[in-house]
């Protein structure tokens, strides 16, 4: 009976890992299709782009904010112990302005390589542990570095091909990097200032900080994308009033909007599920895997052909990322 029940146990845990991966690579591929068809693909007769990618972004922090709400009030309540809103208004302009460069560098750099270019978060982190702080690494974790830098920047300097260049909007590969590798940095103080908010207020639930972050997420991006332009007809940045106009006009960019806004909402739900059931490491070798498949579907559906010395490269990179998770699974049993 004991025997029996714990293989009941374990192919439930099974199902409900696969329900996980199921989710986070449904949810994140379709974003990613998305935001890739955003950007490239011309609307109605006019044949016109939408021009406006940061809107994304606020859109994205209302649905969210909404969404972490409805969680809340469902399945969990606000404790008395976990941080108040205050806290997160300062991180929350890292968090605003780092995604915001990473969808802006889709006008100059095609998805595969926008997903490549923001695989390579360890790099930026090695470089200022060893800089700043010290740190050692293994030589096995300067190999996952190599291995990551080395198939970024090959997949940099070979020549994208000419069906994918017509898509971009201004094609501008040193330009496009730049952004992505600031959206790392950014994302990187956000997210060791969520992990010090989470250890200052334990009781802070992961919809507490998805709130926190959207509500200010979504001021900070209402005041640049709709008060500066009210108020400066000049303003070169993200119009949210041309945004909304454009939508109408083209009620088919609209529906893509809110199903980008609600796969990157449902996602949350089911990395939340993940790291609760399965731990940190699980999610990060199921996203890991995601973005090589977001690869895969970009050039196979999305229309963006790859020659076999980028596949070389993208291979390059996932072989660095799988060796560092396998280290990290080494150091967690040892």
């Amino acid at each position: 009976m004991v025997a029996q029940s714990e293989t009941s146990g374990g192919f439930k845990r099974v199902l409900v890992l696969a329900f996980c991966v199921a989710g986070i690579w449904s949810a994140y591929i379709t974003q990613g299709v998305l935001q890739e068809t955003l950007s490239t693909k011309r609307f109605g007769p006019e044949a016109k782009r939408f021009e406006h990618l940061a809107f994304l972004n606020f859109a994205q922090n209302v649905v969210c904010f909404i969404w972490s709400y409805i969680m809340i009030k469902l399945w969990s309540s606000k404790s008395a112990g976990s941080a108040p809103l205050s806290k997160y208004c300062g991180v929350s302009i890292t968090n605003t302005i780092g995604p915001t460069l990473g969808i802006e560098a889709l006008r100059y750099i095609s998805y595969p390589a926008q997903v490549l270019a923001k695989s390579s978060k360890m790099i930026p982190v090695m470089l200022m542990g060893t800089i700043l702080y010290g740190v050692k690494y293994t030589i096995p974790e300067y190999i996952c570095s190599f291995l990551v830098a080395g198939g970024v920047s090959t997949f940099a300097l070979l020549k994208t091909s000419s069906k994918t260049m017509k898509k971009l909007a201004n094609p501008n590969a040193p330009l496009g990097y730049t952004l992505c590798f600031l959206n790392l940095a950014f994302d990187g103080y956000t997210n060791s200032t969520q992990d010090l908010i989470k250890s200052r207020y334990p009781k802070t639930s992961p919809w507490d900080i998805m709130l926190g972050m959207n509500f200010w997420g979504s001021i900070y991006n209402a005041v640049i994308m709709f008060i500066v332009p009210f108020l400066f007809s000049n303003w070169p940045y993200a119009n949210g009033f041309e945004a909304v106009n454009f939508c109408r006009a083209h009620p088919e960019a609209a529906w893509d909007i809110l199903v980008y806004c609600l796969c990157g909402a449902v996602g949350q739900n089911f990395i939340f599920l993940t790291i609760s059931r399965f731990g940190s490491l699980t999610n990060t070798t199921i996203t890991t895997t995601r973005k090589f498949m977001s690869i895969v579907v970009s050039s196979v559906v999305s229309g963006n052909p790859l020659s076999a010395k980028q596949w070389g490269s993208v291979v390059m990179v996932f072989s660095g990322l799988s060796l560092q998770i396998l280290l990290k699974w080494k150091r967690k049993k040892a």
